[in-house]
């Protein structure tokens, strides 16, 4: 069984333009992933809100994952705050692996996102959560909390977003994408 550790932003200082925090909002997506990622038999751990950034990396390299999910969304510099949009999916630079994944979250990001020309991938050698991390990585930033109309789709679309990612999950190790039984 693949395991995965989900690491959504740390960052409770960063808030959305329309109310709440960075932390807040990519911990509901983490929490949303979680029946997908069980029904489709991936076992994952994750990060607590509590943890630094470097007890979260010391915590997936402790427990041995298949792969390291950094989950947040991003903020334009504050000389052009709010103005830019779309996601973007990180990896180092020099992992195949990595790479592999941004493209699949990518991919399943254009398949929802309304404007799919938006979404990038884009390699990395700065990010501590992708260059300290022991398993393959990718970090993605689902949308800008700093536009409103990034914030509101976000937000609006928490489950569409939790099922991609899990989907790309699933994909990256080859295993069939399985939708949770509701009740």
């Amino acid at each position: 069984m693949p395991r995965v550790y989900l690491s959504p932003s740390l960052q409770e200082y960063n808030p959305f333009i329309n109310g709440g925090s960075e932390e807040e909002i990519m911990n509901l997506i983490t929490d949303a992933m979680e029946p997908y990622l069980t029904a489709s038999g991936i076992e994952f751990l994750r990060n607590e809100p509590e943890m630094t950034l470097g007890e979260a990396i010391a915590d997936s390299n402790a427990n041995n994952v298949d792969f390291h999910l950094a989950i947040h969304s991003n903020a334009s510099p504050e000389s052009i705050a709010g103005t830019r949009q779309g996601p973007v999916v990180y990896y180092y630079s020099t992992s195949p692996y990595g790479r592999e994944m941004a493209e699949l979250i990518a991919e399943q990001m254009r398949q929802i996102y309304p404007d799919p020309s938006k979404v990038q991938v884009m390699p990395t050698t700065t990010l501590r959560e992708l260059r300290r991390t022991n398993a393959p990585s990718a970090l993605v930033e689902v949308a800008y909390h700093d536009n409103y109309q990034d914030a509101n789709w976000i937000k609006q679309n928490i489950q569409p977003i939790a099922r991609a990612l899990s989907k790309s999950l699933a994909e990256y190790f080859g295993i069939p994408f399985v939708e949770p039984e509701t009740t």
